[in-house]
């Protein structure tokens, strides 16, 4: 069937949805009951006819004339629909959603399918947008930090008689109650416990220090929403703390032997060690700042964009985290409908709670889409392999060359790669270096503005 014969009708709805009125000519309704009928004649078996043989209308009464019907909408109905999208040069993102009007023999079918479309995103004035460059500086104090961190690593701990201090190594009870009713789960004897801040509650490092052995420490705590024990999630608890040893830490001290062992035999003085130390500091804080960079870009310009987001793209947002979800529970054993259960939720309470980042990302990855279709930009097939490459899972050389001969795996990476180009492009623009330059270290394997972004790690 030719479009010409086909009489459609288009409107914009909201939400990027586009409305497609189609009106079909009775003779071709006709012919798509005489094909469902020509086909269900080989199907259906009738007693008295040979398979194919039967009277049309009585396999039609045997079937009843719903089924029929139900049949023919199914055949015509795809293939019409999928013509006037052609037609109208509509680039749908999800299946049609249709609605029947009309559809019986002798008549014009009528029917209206409901589609997604991408949005039309209308950017802002990439000029009048600036982003300061964030710069963090290492001092001696954040260095001296590290340096105790490491040693840490080392300290020997022994009993000692004597007032419990920050610092110290704590053997604790430790009693949880809701509403005055102990939780029997939560309960645990003997537990050591760093005495820091950032370790402990703050309520509890407020009164640990100055405890003796046999003292407690109280602190009534709102629990959160998501805690792993549904008993616990949102409530008021009441946490008891009974000190029941107290052990001191002893840091080594930076001898040669403690140095090599501190920094895996890569040096070995103290001067070395620290001067490594802030190397590493500088390399995390430009790895940092320029995540955090990344991040202030690419929301300043999203925050000044305009765009619909369409709600089929944030369903598939959605559904493709629960099935990463998935994914990793099963990695670990666990069934999804088990995890469900366990955090006392369903699956659509669940989806509902990754809504909102849904949107976000989904918005973030349209503006950026409609900046490289501005901008122009685009990655060559070799630029992608190289990528893939470099990208690949840690599986050898097998796992990339797999990757790089799958159409879908190659689209995917393209799709990342456009887009770090594109940020890369607004990062140039909207936040121009000199500014405020990023922290650097003078000689051989200092980082360089274009290193990646890496979440912060300890090391020397």
């Amino acid at each position: 069937m030719s479009t010409s014969e086909l009489q459609i009708d288009t409107e914009n709805l909201p939400g990027s949805l586009i409305g497609v009125q189609i009106e079909v000519p009775s003779p071709e309704v006709d012919r798509a009951f005489d094909r469902v009928l020509t086909r269900l004649q080989q199907r259906v078996k009738i007693e008295g006819f040979r398979p194919g043989k039967a009277p049309r209308a009585l396999v039609e009464a045997r079937l009843g004339s719903g089924a029929v019907r139900e049949e023919a909408i199914d055949l015509l109905v795809p293939e019409v629909v999928s013509q006037a999208l052609r037609e109208k040069s509509i680039s749908a993102i999800d299946n049609p959603k249709v609605e029947i009007a009309e559809f019986e023999r002798g008549r014009p079918a009528r029917f209206t399918a409901r589609v997604t479309v991408l949005p039309q995103v209308t950017l802002p004035d990439l000029d009048q947008i600036q982003v300061a460059r964030p710069a963090t500086e290492v001092d001696d104090k954040m260095v001296e930090e590290r340096i105790t961190a490491l040693r840490e690593r080392l300290a020997e701990v022994e009993p000692v008689e004597r007032e419990a201090q920050m610092g110290d190594v704590l053997v604790v009870d430790l009693e949880v109650a809701v509403d005055g009713q102990e939780l029997e789960s939560e309960r645990r004897r003997g537990m050591e416990v760093q005495l820091e801040a950032g370790v402990l509650i703050p309520e509890l490092v407020a009164q640990l220090p100055g405890k003796n052995v046999g003292e407690t420490a109280q602190a009534e705590v709102k629990m959160a929403d998501d805690h792993a024990n549904p008993e616990l999630q949102g409530k008021l608890a009441q946490l008891t703390m009974t000190v029941r040893g107290v052990k001191e830490k002893h840091l080594p001290e930076l001898s040669l032997e403690v140095v090599k062992q501190l920094s895996g035999g890569e040096q070995e003085t103290e001067e070395a060690l620290r001067r490594a130390v802030r190397e590493d500091l500088v390399a995390q804080a430009h790895r940092t700042d320029r995540l955090q960079l990344e991040q202030a870009v690419l929301q300043a310009v999203v925050d000044a964009s305009q765009l619909e987001v369409p709600e089929a793209l944030v369903e598939r947002d959605v559904d493709a985290r629960l099935h990463e979800l998935e994914h990793q529970l099963a990695s670990q054993g666990v069934r999804l409908e088990k995890y469900f259960e366990y955090v006392g939720k369903g699956r659509a309470e669940v989806a509902s709670e990754m809504q909102s980042d849904a949107v976000d990302r989904v918005r973030a990855d349209l503006v950026l889409g409609q900046v490289g279709t501005d901008f122009a930009i685009e990655v060559s097939d070799a630029e992608v392999t190289s990528y893939i490459e470099a990208e690949a899972p840690e599986a050898g050389e097998l796992a990339a060359a797999d990757l790089v001969s799958n159409p879908v795996a190659v689209d995917y990476f393209r799709h990342r790669l456009v887009r770090l180009r594109t940020l890369e492009m607004l990062i140039d623009k909207v936040a121009p270096t000199g500014a405020q330059p990023s922290p650097e270290v003078s000689g051989p394997g200092s980082p360089g503005p274009d290193s990646p972004p890496a979440a912060e790690e300890e090391g020397v």
